[in-house]
């Protein structure tokens, strides 16, 4: 059913993302559609959590195991709720610019009706939320900041 996947260089550091994508309880305050998360647990390897997304007429949660491979992976396995079957993965790696994100995310709902809403926008609304993790970055860590070039042998400027 519906797939995606999509690789992006950002220029902040695989830690920095890891982090980010990490942080599900702060999910409802950024990221589009879910509009509740609930912890039921946490350690350093893995997040048990309950989601709640929601768009028109639709609201439906689910409980998702997060195992956590600092820093550069993230893989999500669905647990109970409207879904068939959803897979979902995430991993980080230094690049030259900063770190390279791979995000792949495979999913079925066992309603027809929702299916078939969300299958008409499932690409548009996949890519809206890798968007609203990157705004989250620029939110929580800033800016990029341009790399300086100097020039060998150059000396600095003198104020």
């Amino acid at each position: 059913m519906p797939k995606y996947a999509e690789k992006k260089i950002v220029p902040y550091r695989p830690e920095q993302m890891f982090d980010l994508v990490a942080d599900v309880g702060k999910y409802p305050s950024f990221l589009p559609w879910c509009i509740g998360a609930r912890l039921r647990s946490r350690t350093e390897g893995e997040i048990l959590a309950d989601l709640t997304i929601g768009f028109g007429p639709f609201r439906e949660s689910f409980l998702s195991r997060v195992k956590l491979d600092r820093p550069g992976l993230i893989t999500v396995h669905y647990e109970n709720g409207p879904f068939k079957y959803l897979h979902n993965q995430w991993r980080f790696s230094e690049d030259p610019k900063g770190c390279a994100v791979d995000f792949f995310v495979d999913f079925e709902f066992r309603n027809f009706l929702l299916q078939k809403a969300i299958g008409a926008v499932f690409a548009e609304a996949v890519r809206r939320m890798v968007a609203a993790f990157l705004q989250r970055a620029r939110a929580v860590y800033g800016a990029p900041q341009p790399a300086l070039s100097v020039t060998p042998g150059a000396a600095p400027a003198q104020g």
